[in-house]
């Protein structure tokens, strides 16, 4: 299984913010610049934290960014299953598109979801917080 990199870039956003005070707010520039991401990129996945719940975002004039929850209370399998469009391994799991003349008797999709399953079974396992362990080695490699 592989993340896509908007779900890469939405729990890099995610650590930078849980590294921060709770109150503090960030620009997407600073993110931007930590990471060597383009801005772009992070305002839409930002944009997406946002509507998932995951970060406030305060408009105008010294605006930003922050965490809209305690790094404790934000799961990471939750994130990944917000942020990725699909979980669909191989073609066979998406019914709209499947083309496999084989699927009807075949056991890789039933392989495969277990897999998948277990994947995010243990995602599910940890929070943010958990992501943060060395938070001071964090902070200082991200300039925060």
């Amino acid at each position: 299984m592989r993340l896509t990199m908007y779900t890469d870039f939405s729990l890099r956003v995610l650590i930078y913010l849980g590294t921060k005070e709770p109150d503090k707010l960030t620009t997407i520039q600073e993110i931007s610049e930590a990471y060597n991401i383009s801005k772009n990129h992070l305002t839409k996945v930002t944009f997406e934290l946002g509507k998932a719940g995951f970060i406030q975002t305060v408009r105008g004039r010294g605006g930003g960014i922050r965490l809209a929850d305690l790094p404790q209370n934000i799961n990471v399998g939750t994130v990944v299953r917000k942020m990725e469009d699909d979980f669909h391994l191989v073609e066979c799991f998406d019914p709209a598109t499947n083309r496999c003349p084989i699927s009807p008797v075949c056991g890789l999709r039933g392989v495969l979801g277990k897999a998948l399953h277990a994947y995010l079974a243990v995602l599910d396992e940890y929070t943010l917080e958990d992501l943060m362990f060395n938070k001071e080695g964090l902070r200082e490699i991200l300039k925060t």
